[in-house]
């Protein structure tokens, strides 16, 4: 599928406007799912040229990804992942906990970024952090892409995992996201511990619909981080 390689231009635009030496490129995955963590990356990539190939992880052929996301890995500066489990997902609403994974990746890395590129129009991360929103920097970003694409990597991996004691919930095909397998599933055996329990799917199941958990907030966010807006530059 051709495309157009992600540039280092919002990176050295950062640089050139705001002195920022040390560019963060953030991306999540899982946000959609029904169950497992969201997962959030931090990579740091300088200005050098990056691996062929690298765009969206959405754009990657599975075996393509996994090939690219281990090159990436010693590739980068730096990079960090960080989680947000189902249980926490439940307890402060998908903002909050976007918020939570993404501060634990950026906290892991063994240097503090001066400036982070969020993906997407909305910073969910906020002070003390100086952040530019690109949409769709996961294509157009070379630190974005690179996040973008270890998180996704890492993040099925992690599900493919659960699904060896899972095994009818087919998690290493679906990594948690609905499809017919997974329904199936959850109407005959219900929820596991690795589920979200505040989701809409338990609406349609009345076996379990029980279980199902109000979320910290209908919005997804929470009062301790309302209002708290960062630096969109």
């Amino acid at each position: 599928m051709p495309y157009e390689a992600p540039t280092h231009s919002v990176e050295r635009s950062l640089r050139a406007l705001t002195g920022a030496k040390i560019v963060a490129g953030v991306d999540e995955v899982g946000r959609g799912a029904w169950a497992g963590p969201v997962s959030v990356c931090a990579a740091v990539t300088g200005l050098r040229r990056p691996p062929e190939g690298l765009t969206d992880s959405k754009l990657i052929s599975p075996k393509r990804r996994t090939v690219l996301a281990k090159t990436l890995e010693s590739w980068v500066t730096a990079h960090a992942l960080g989680h947000a489990s189902p249980e926490e997902i439940d307890d402060l609403g998908m903002t909050a906990a976007l918020r939570l994974a993404a501060v634990r990746a950026l906290e892991a890395l063994p240097v503090r970024p001066d400036a982070v590129i969020l993906d997407g129009n909305h910073d969910y991360l906020g002070v003390p952090w100086k952040v530019r929103t690109v949409i769709k920097g996961d294509q157009s970003c070379v630190a974005v892409a690179a996040a973008s694409v270890i998180a996704k990597v890492r993040r099925d991996k992690m599900m493919a995992e659960l699904g060896v004691e899972h095994a009818d919930f087919a998690f290493a095909a679906n990594a948690g996201y609905p499809s017919p397998v997974h329904k199936a599933a959850l109407k005959e055996r219900g929820p596991t511990p690795y589920h979200r329990l505040s989701w809409s799917y338990l609406d349609g199941l009345p076996e379990w619909r029980h279980l199902k958990k109000t979320r910290g907030k209908a919005d997804g966010s929470v009062p301790e981080i309302e209002g708290q807006l960062g630096f969109d530059f």
